[in-house]
């Protein structure tokens, strides 16, 4: 177990107690390495944001999105609580990276297909995006 406070323990020196917590939150959250052939499993491809719709029924602010991949993969549905930080029309139109081969996965009552990915903290959220128009279907890696 770690501690997080002195109590009745035998004094600690503060430098120790410190270095115990750092080893305790770096058990807490174990870097996973993938080897590079684990890695190219991993299906992205490039699409394009068709229609985006609320999801009513969501607990917190969600958007529905259609999102095609091109003619040999076709449009897939996508589940994304970006609704803070981007407009419907904000995201009609863009191009995005998704991830493709994840099981589907039903959010707020609504399946969604595939994941887009984005860059995020606390505060902020930017979808990934190629910084150059791209061919629908487009593997990224």
């Amino acid at each position: 177990m770690c501690p997080t406070k002195l109590d009745d323990r035998p004094f600690f020196l503060p430098a120790l107690l410190n270095v115990l917590r750092l080893i305790c939150a770096k058990r807490a959250e174990p870097r996973v390495s993938l080897s590079a052939e684990y890695f190219s499993k991993i299906e992205m491809k490039v699409g394009r944001i068709l229609e985006v719709e609320d999801i009513a029924q969501a607990r917190k602010p969600m958007y529905r999105m259609k999102i095609d991949f091109g003619r040999e993969i076709g449009v897939k549905q996508c589940v994304g609580g970006i609704k803070a930080f981007y407009s419907k029309e904000d995201l009609v139109g863009k191009q995005v990276v998704a991830v493709l081969n994840l099981q589907p996965k039903s959010v707020a009552g609504v399946i969604s297909e595939c994941m887009v990915l984005a860059s995020f903290n606390d505060e902020i959220i930017s979808l990934l995006r190629p910084d150059k128009e791209m061919p629908l279907g487009t593997k990224v890696a």
